[in-house]
């Protein structure tokens, strides 16, 4: 709630601080007092549009300050996600405009834009005046009002979770549609692939294999001169080293003749020299026999460009071409599979929405029902509003489309007179009349709202007498739920204030100045005597005051 406002250089205030409590309170003062350039300060802290003309005459800027306690739960999300904290609870909003028309906001002196100003002010106080607009007057609003009437919120957020798992079947159903289409055009295509690929069948690392291999086959020629050096060194009958291993054999084996012990391990050695020597011989003949074939070389060209080519079409690496394969037969498992999934995501899609529909119908009900109740209600207190010819209706249609909020769509329609159609509540011509009618409407929602603080700009005017006086005891009950400030010309409401206060204008210094005084219990006499007579206070207007007064006491 509202617990402070300071106001600097404001039109015709200079300087002015004040304090609020709970409860209702009231401010009352002549014509032309400034109790307006109060509303205005209040809509600068709420984000209104700053308006340079709102600067006291010779002074550079003006600046509003306003403290706001038990902060509601709507406000405190809002300020979390700009991570503003809150100390003690306080909420400290100010605002300053420059004779220039710049502004700045601050909430707890963090610079705000003007837009989450706003965003917080219509969460913390509501502006009902003759031809203000607030958030009653938007049709979009009266459903949620409706269901808050109602105690309706835990229906209406199954019906909302309901939606939301409709919405996502539905979309998963479309996905699969789309996933359907797409495989589809496409299977012609992977089937000539998949043909392509397992006819190929490539292996993972075959290319740097056949490569080798490749390279291996070219040099042929020279990998053969070079074999048959060798195998001439080694196995000619004149000089090769096996020729020569024979003689030295024989010599050794002679020398051994005559001293075995000492050349045995000599001759083992150079025995198991002849047997490595004649393995290699021999593996040189089979290498040279094979490798004078060269007529695999086509087949490995072919075989590479064959892969590669494939590798190119499906832009990957031919390592990858195996992968690949096990890619297209699963994309080609899917179409196949894709039926009979889109099937069951259909049914489930179906069953979701008809659990949609179900329990929006319920809700529905439960709609129409209380808002017969709401009906009666606000139609009880028209009469003592002056409005004993108006009417009232909530309004529930069902929507064109479906969506999180149910089938149905709310609006509060109202008749003026007898016989007079219903009519939307922003088009009531009297704005007394769509005051009364705000009123009523609040005082039976008040229990619900989570707005802590509401205002109320002279609803009374044009009223006096009982109806005044069903005003101010409308607005006191409504007191009772949130805080409530009420400009007001009646002193019939202003009997019903927990705190008075008075806006009055005089010259100081040379200049017309505005102050506004709480009253206590002698003054309070004395304004509301002025209230009822003018200018000139009568004894007899003094005992009326006396007995409006003592007549709040009961209450």
């Amino acid at each position: 709630m509202l617990t402070s406002l300071s106001i600097r250089n404001v039109v015709l205030i200079d300087k002015l601080d004040l304090t609020f409590e709970k409860g209702l309170g009231v401010f009352t003062g002549e014509t032309g007092a400034g109790k307006s350039i109060l509303l205005d300060s209040l809509s600068l802290i709420l984000g209104a549009r700053a308006d340079s003309c709102l600067v006291r005459h010779e002074e550079n800027q003006l600046s509003v300050t306003a403290e706001f306690s038990n902060i509601p739960n709507s406000v405190l999300e809002i300020l979390n996600d700009q991570g503003i904290e809150l100390e003690d609870d306080t909420l400290i909003i100010r605002r300053m405009v420059t004779k220039e028309g710049k502004s700045k906001s601050f909430i707890n002196d963090q610079n705000v834009s003007v837009s989450l100003l706003k965003s917080v002010g219509e969460n913390l106080v509501e502006i009902h005046g003759q031809f203000s607009t607030h958030s009653l007057l938007n049709p979009a609003n009266h459903l949620s009002l409706l269901d808050l009437f109602g105690k309706l919120s835990e229906d209406a957020q199954k019906t909302k979770e309901l939606w939301h798992i409709y919405k996502e079947a539905h979309l998963k159903t479309q996905n699969a549609h789309k996933q359907l289409e797409q495989l589809s055009q496409q299977k012609e295509y992977i089937e000539q692939s998949l043909m392509d690929l397992e006819n190929i069948n490539p292996k993972a690392g075959e290319e740097e294999s056949l490569v080798q291999k490749r390279t291996a086959l070219m040099n042929s020629e020279k990998i053969l001169e070079c074999t048959n050096l060798a195998f001439q060194l080694l196995a000619d009958e004149n000089k090769g080293v096996s020729r020569q291993l024979n003689l030295a054999t024989r010599q050794i084996e002679k020398a051994s003749q005559y001293e075995e012990g000492t050349f045995k391990e000599v001759t083992e050695t150079v025995y198991q020299a002849q047997d490595l020597i004649l393995e290699a011989i021999s593996k040189l003949e089979q290498i040279t026999s094979d490798w004078g074939d060269t007529s695999e070389l086509p087949l490995i060209d072919d075989r590479l460009f064959s892969l590669r080519t494939l590798a190119r079409k499906h832009q990957t690496h031919i390592d990858e071409l195996p992968l690949l394969i096990e890619k297209l037969r699963q994309e080609l498992n899917d179409i196949e599979k894709a039926d009979f999934l889109l099937e069951n995501l259909s049914k489930a899609e179906d069953q979701a929405f008809n659990n949609y529909i179900k329990q929006a119908e319920i809700l529905s009900q439960k709609r129409k029902k209380i808002a017969q109740t709401l009906d009666k209600s606000v139609k009880t207190e028209l009469p003592a509003l002056k409005l004993e010819k108006a009417d009232f209706k909530t309004h529930i249609s069902k929507k064109e489309t479906y969506c999180e909020t149910g089938i149905d769509e709310v609006e509060f329609l109202v008749s003026t007179n007898t016989g007079t159609p219903f009519a939307s509540l922003s088009k009531v011509a009297s704005g007394g009349e769509l005051s009364r009618f705000m009123l009523a409407l609040k005082v039976n929602l008040a229990k619900e709202s989570s707005l802590p603080t509401l205002i109320f700009d002279e609803i009374d005017s044009g009223v006096g007498g009982a109806t005044a006086d069903a005003i101010g005891s409308r607005l006191y009950r409504l007191s009772k739920e949130c805080q409530v400030l009420s400009v007001t010309h009646a002193p019939q409401v202003a009997s019903y204030g927990e705190q008075h206060f008075t806006v009055s204008k005089a010259e100081k210094n040379g200049k017309i100045t505005t102050s506004v005084t709480k009253l206590d219990e002698k003054a309070r006499l004395t304004e509301i005597a002025r209230m009822l007579s003018g200018s000139k206070i009568t004894q007899a207007a003094e005992i009326m005051a006396k007995e409006l007064l003592e007549k709040q006491l009961l209450l």
